[in-house]
């Protein structure tokens, strides 16, 4: 089989290894849709906190796949199935896992960070994380469940009323997929604020309905305010279009130990609700893989760019230098 490696020292290997083989209860699948994003590249050169990475590592942890081989005791999953597989591995024994927050597990594990991850032949997965998508789903709305769960788990925490205006800041996947997710609790509004007027045509399939550039002049405050952007500009205007008893909900990462200024008294005065949200729980994956499967929720617009995996150095060049507008970035084993 073949891997996509790296060592955290910005260089990229496709290396071959040996195939791996299902144990009990385990099920052996292969990729056939791998997402490149920005966190892929902070692997890559070792600019993502060290606390989640093991090196070397094989990348890719946005992905589908198809199950080619099944471990004795598997039941449930049949050769053939297409699949995603959840990426967070909950302990299932943590106080965290227990309460529900398997994304906080007191063992971190993921595909992609700390075991080897879908930018390869050959993934290994046990049976109880593995869910199949049905006809309703495809391919490459598989692949974006992965980004598509971390919102969905932000979105269970602010849990944002029924007729709430809705401020999405990014126009990149996580900010295209929070305005698209966003309509399923039926807000009066879902306005996006973003840095390429290219991305509009983006914005528009994901359902917002007004598009603005950071450089725009907007007034209006909202109930709720969804950073995607993950930078410090965006993080900073996020705080200020919030009307008061807003709430925030923060899902970019602006980089590691990076801070802005927050003006506390504002926080207080306005009465505000601020969430982080890491990861995903499990939960919010089977959610999001319900939505793909109902049809409710389909994602394949969101892809704009495709690259066999043998070809992945275009890929990585898509993710930085590709015009808009663009979304996703597929590698295909």
């Amino acid at each position: 089989m073949y891997a996509l490696k790296t060592h955290g020292d910005g260089k990229l290997e496709l290396v071959e290894e040996l195939d791996p083989t299902p144990d009990t209860g385990e099920v052996l699948i292969r990729p056939v849709a791998v997402g490149i994003c920005a966190t892929d590249l902070e692997i890559v050169h070792g600019t993502i906190d060290p606390a989640y990475v093991n090196y070397p590592i094989t990348i890719g942890h946005e992905w589908s796949g198809v199950v080619t081989q099944c471990g004795a005791d598997v039941t449930r999953i049949s050769v053939g199935d297409r699949v995603v597989v959840q990426g967070i591995i909950p302990c299932e024994k943590c106080r965290e896992c227990l309460g529900g927050h398997t994304n906080r597990c007191e063992i971190y594990d993921e595909y992609g960070f700390t075991r080897s991850g879908a930018a390869s032949s050959a993934v290994i997965a046990r049976e109880h994380l593995v869910h199949v998508l049905t006809s309703q789903a495809s391919n490459e709305s598989g692949a974006l469940v992965e980004p598509a769960a971390v919102v969905t788990t932000g979105l269970m925490k602010a849990n944002p009323l029924a007729g709430a205006k809705i401020l999405v800041i990014g126009d990149g996947t996580i900010g295209l997929i929070a305005a698209k997710l966003a309509r399923i609790w039926s807000p009066s509004k879902v306005d996006l604020i973003g840095i390429r007027s290219e991305q509009e045509s983006l914005a528009k399939h994901a359902g917002v309905d007004n598009f603005f550039l950071a450089s725009d002049e907007l007034n209006e405050k909202y109930d709720l305010v969804i950073e995607a952007s993950g930078s410090k500009s965006g993080a900073t205007v996020s705080f200020q279009k919030l009307i008061r008893g807003g709430t925030l909900l923060i899902l970019g990462l602006i980089g590691h130990q990076e801070t802005i200024p927050v003006a506390i008294d504002d926080l207080v005065n306005g009465d505000h609700s601020i969430y982080a949200s890491f990861g995903y729980t499990s939960l919010a994956w089977a959610r999001t893989v319900a939505l793909l499967n109902s049809g409710e929720l389909d994602l394949t617009f969101l892809v704009t760019h495709r690259f066999p995996l043998s070809n992945w150095q275009q890929g990585i060049d898509a993710v930085l230098n590709a015009p808009a507008p663009r979304g996703k970035v597929l590698l295909l084993p």
